[in-house]
């Protein structure tokens, strides 16, 4: 399949204009352990897709949108991330430390003095899918919602719990094991927050955002944009070889 199966880059103007103030908090700090035997000397994010690494594929993907402001939150080889985007000057761009692997909320938390516009949006830096994120933005607004997840079917099961929706798309349980379902609803790792969401953290530095942040705020406006496509992720050495598959040979 070609990448552009997957990303559709035409895109309004007006869109782009409307996108261009709303950072993205994109976590890159993963240790990236269970990738190891296929990736070794790199963070998981800077795994070479084609000619591009994953991380170029999911940042351009933004500045189709008309994102301009990007979060990146590093840890493991924080350096060589650093330094592979030091030669971009079309879109701004910061860097939160981990100093040590704080997880996916400590890693937001961490992140949260970097964070201006309201709402803001956080993808994990190691999966993608296509997203009309303008779309994802209204419903986010319209639903005056304190968490939006873009919400994917899958037949996967492994390390996906799946996310129960009501009819109003209110999300009513996180991390459910469903028996018997030949397919799922689960989180595709990119959200659109209310900054509301750091009073709702735990007080330690180190948590995740999907086990010990998402079941604890369940009754407080969370919502479930559902859509229809292509979910990939580099998480291991089987997905990474279907991410290169799916949307490898970029030029």
């Amino acid at each position: 399949m070609h990448h552009r199966m997957i990303f559709d880059g035409a895109m309004d103007m007006n869109m782009a204009a409307n996108l261009r103030g709303t950072d993205v908090v994109i976590l890159c700090g993963g240790l990236g352990k269970r990738l190891r035997p296929v990736v070794s000397d790199r963070p998981k994010v800077l795994a070479k897709i084609g000619e591009k690494t994953f991380l170029d594929i999911i940042i351009n993907n933004l500045l189709l949108y008309g994102f301009k402001n990007i979060i990146l939150s590093v840890g493991h080889l924080k350096e060589q991330i650093k330094k592979h985007f030091n030669y971009r000057d079309d879109y701004n761009i910061k860097f939160s430390d981990e100093e040590e692997p704080l997880g996916t909320g400590g890693a937001l938390k961490n992140a949260k003095s970097l964070i201006r516009s309201e709402p803001f949006m956080v993808m994990n830096g190691d999966s993608i899918c296509k997203v009309d994120f303008r779309s994802f933005v209204d419903f986010h607004i319209e639903k005056e919602a304190l968490l939006s997840i873009v919400l994917v079917r899958s037949k996967m099961t492994e390390d996906y719990g799946s996310v129960i929706l009501d009819n109003s798309q209110r999300i009513t349980d996180f991390n459910a094991k469903v028996a018997g379902r030949s397919e799922n609803i689960i989180n595709a790792g990119m959200y659109l927050m209310k900054k509301d969401i750091f009073s709702y953290m735990p007080e330690q530095n180190k948590f995740s955002l999907e086990y010990d942040l998402f079941p604890k705020i369940i009754n407080n406006r969370c919502y479930g944009f559902l859509i229809e496509g292509e979910f990939v992720d580099i998480g291991t050495p089987e997905r990474y070889e279907k991410a290169i598959n799916l949307i490898g040979g970029i030029k």
